[in-house]
């Protein structure tokens, strides 16, 4: 059996879930979040715990009950906590500014990359060279990152670009290096 589909859910203080047949509803301090789960999973909650279970042991079934159970775990995060994807910008001229609900990058391009910020997402820049997106929703924050990001990914020679603030970026030698006769 699911280890992780087998663990309850406990639910934080001010937070209500409720179940319609397949679609689960978290509603907390954060907001709303909704989620349509697989008909053969079966979602209960009782007192302040919320049960996954699966009606046998196929192997479609064995799949699911793990993901469900990892969804709601993540509807019941984010809208208590919330969740955070932080980026790094480098380079010489690299930088970004919050103006209004627009993300305005200067990316080494001969224009400026404008993003503008989505329903659920907010976008922080403490500082000239730091981006921070937050939002109660996992997918959609690391989707919104992954956007931001693709902008300008960092390459391999000087590490320019926008990374992820834990990303390692592997870096080659440039071609002076390659040449050297020994």
């Amino acid at each position: 059996m699911s280890r992780i589909g087998r663990k309850p859910i406990n639910i934080p203080a001010g937070v209500t879930v409720s179940v319609d047949g397949s679609v689960v509803s978290v509603k907390g301090p954060k907001g709303t979040l909704t989620q349509k789960v697989h008909p053969n999973m079966n979602v209960s909650v009782e007192e302040n715990l919320i049960h996954v279970t699966r009606p046998n042991d196929e192997k479609e079934n064995k799949s699911l009950h793990g993901l469900t159970r990892s969804l709601i775990h993540n509807m019941v995060v984010g809208v208590t906590e919330g969740f955070k994807k932080e980026l790094d910008v480098n380079g010489v001229g690299y930088r970004v500014l919050k103006q209004g609900k627009n993300l305005v990058m200067n990316l080494g391009y001969s224009h400026q990359v404008t993003v503008p910020e989505v329903d659920g997402i907010t976008i922080e820049c403490p500082t000239a060279n730091k981006i921070v997106i937050l939002g109660p929703d996992k997918q959609q924050v690391g989707q919104f990152a992954a956007e931001v990001r693709e902008k300008r990914p960092p390459e391999p020679y000087k590490g320019k670009g926008i990374r992820y603030a834990n990303e390692h970026v592997r870096r080659k030698e440039g071609k002076a290096g390659k040449g050297a006769k020994k």
